[in-house]
């Protein structure tokens, strides 16, 4: 990743478009590299300019940001962040299950929106865990038509079911150290991996394997 973390802003509203564009490049290391409208030109966009975030809305016309989020993660590393309402928890989580780095509500205060920018950049996981604990354990109770059954857990040691559980429930590598007794190493070791192991894409899989799973209820 550059120096400068490159930011792609997709949403079908050119005012929340211009406003995250004035927001990010008035902060230092970041800046827009394009805006997309819909989810198609974002899936173009993602992987002619391969910017380091996508912050993608849900609803756009032509494709919606979960297919365009599908696609942008088959085939880049890009990494992507969803942009949501509360009235569209049901899509954050397919959004999830499509690859999709975390989320973010439409609502947040601009800092805390840069601040998830350059979370997500340097390769942590989901954001708002108070948040994202809540939509996960509402969508998990909801078996989806074709949903297919809980992954094993075959291979993966007691301590690192121990880890698991802690990122299931929204924890940060640092609080996960606190929490276990652990150096901060040695939890980004174990959490490495359980990426291996489950065939996990980023640490929102791997909380999304937790519920699945039952370690977390």
């Amino acid at each position: 990743m550059s120096e400068s973390i490159s930011v792609l802003v997709a949403d079908d509203q050119a005012l929340l478009r211009g406003s995250f564009r004035a927001l990010i490049e008035t902060a230092p290391g970041l800046s827009v590299v394009g805006e997309a409208a819909d989810g198609a030109e974002a899936v173009e966009l993602a992987r002619s300019l391969r910017p380091d975030i996508v912050l993608m809305d849900v609803r756009m016309p032509v494709m919606d940001g979960i297919e365009a989020t599908r696609r942008i993660r088959a085939d880049t590393d890009v990494r992507v962040l969803i942009l949501t309402m509360f009235d569209l928890d049901a899509y954050v989580f397919a959004a999830l299950r499509a690859g999709a780095a975390g989320f973010l509500l439409k609502d947040t205060p601009p800092a805390d929106l840069l601040a998830a920018v350059h979370v997500v950049a340097a390769g942590e996981g989901l954001l708002a865990p108070t948040v994202t604990r809540r939509l996960i354990e509402e969508f998990a109770r909801r078996p989806e038509p074709g949903r297919p059954l809980p992954r094993r857990l075959d291979g993966v040691t007691e301590r690192e079911r121990e880890v698991l559980t802690l990122v299931g429930k929204g924890l940060s590598n640092g609080e996960i150290a606190e929490h276990l007794s652990l150096s901060l190493a040695t939890v980004k070791t174990y959490v490495g991996r359980l990426l291996a192991k489950l065939h996990a894409r980023d640490r929102s899989q791997l909380v999304i394997v937790a519920y699945e799973t039952g370690l977390v209820p």
